[in-house]
């Protein structure tokens, strides 16, 4: 049976390895298809797609969106995205304006406590990713500034730090709504991550249900047996597929491998070919 993974980060997000890098991985390990999803960027998606194209698998372009809800950090993932849709690329040119203003802020937040940076050095040591809060710490542990990762985010960088700004995000509603604007099929990421109970994930759920959600990530790295089980009649209940994938990160996360997460998961290919058709049923074939 064909394998898939369709929850993936390039290093043009917090993942560590480049988007051929991570295609290559996907191919030594016998999958058939692989989501590019980076936070907030479709940025590596051309080179991913390009890599792929003279191969024997299947990219599809993605994205995972960073919005709150009730102050909460809810994530809904856009699969077989357009990332040239106008309405798209739009909010995507304004979110990255809002993202460099806060960038530039913490970097003379930070300098401001001895600890000097600027965002166009954070910018050459990492090109062409998206600067998040990993990227500070591995340049803060470089710099001398902290003895680990973990103290730049337990003393400066962590929420509710004196040095943190948390970025601004979007409702999952208008997330879903923008996965739509791109003709893409809109995923809940990993619900058993917020530890919201199951009436607090439906409730959720029906103010996403109105703008379009076709999906719940069911098969997921850290899902219990009984996570799965639950996520899936939970699906069933109200309507939705199910997706999967592993979330993997490369060396910024080295316990979650490509396409088994930490060792078990498996998300058939069948998965996403049910997706598919309902996109197609959805917005035809394109």
């Amino acid at each position: 049976m064909n394998q898939v993974d369709l929850h993936t980060h390039t290093c043009r997000s917090d993942g560590s390895m480049t988007p051929s890098e991570l295609v290559e991985l996907a191919i030594q390990k016998g999958l058939s298809k692989i989501a590019i999803t980076d936070h907030d960027t479709v940025d590596g998606l051309k080179e991913a797609c390009d890599y792929a194209r003279s191969k024997d698998i299947e990219v599809i372009p993605g994205i995972e969106l960073s919005t709150e809800w009730h102050g909460r950090d809810i994530h809904m993932v856009g699969l077989n995205i357009d990332a040239e849709a106008d309405g798209f690329r739009q909010y995507l040119a304004e979110f990255v304006n809002s993202r460099d203003l806060r960038n530039d802020k913490m970097c003379k937040m930070l300098t401001e406590a001895g600890m000097p940076m600027t965002y166009e050095e954070l910018q050459a040591e990492y090109p062409g990713s998206v600067i998040t809060r990993a990227h500070y710490a591995r340049f803060m542990l470089s710099r001398g500034y902290t003895q680990s990762l973990k103290e730049a985010f337990d003393r400066y960088i962590g929420d509710y730090c004196p040095y943190f700004i948390p970025r601004e995000k979007i409702t999952p509603a208008q997330g879903v709504e923008l996965i739509r604007k791109a003709k893409g099929i809109p995923v809940l990421a990993h619900p058993m991550l917020y530890k919201m109970s199951w009436a607090g994930i439906q409730e959720l759920t029906d103010t996403l249900l109105p703008e379009g959600l076709m999906a719940i990530e069911a098969i997921y790295t850290t899902n219990t047996a009984s996570d799965e089980r639950e996520t899936r009649e939970f699906a069933k209940k109200n309507g939705l597929l199910i997706s999967g994938g592993s979330d993997f990160h490369g060396a910024a996360k080295p316990d979650i491998d490509l396409g088994v997460g930490k060792g078990k998961l498996f998300v058939p290919e069948e998965v996403w070919s049910n997706l598919r058709a309902a996109q197609i049923k959805r917005y035809g074939e394109r």
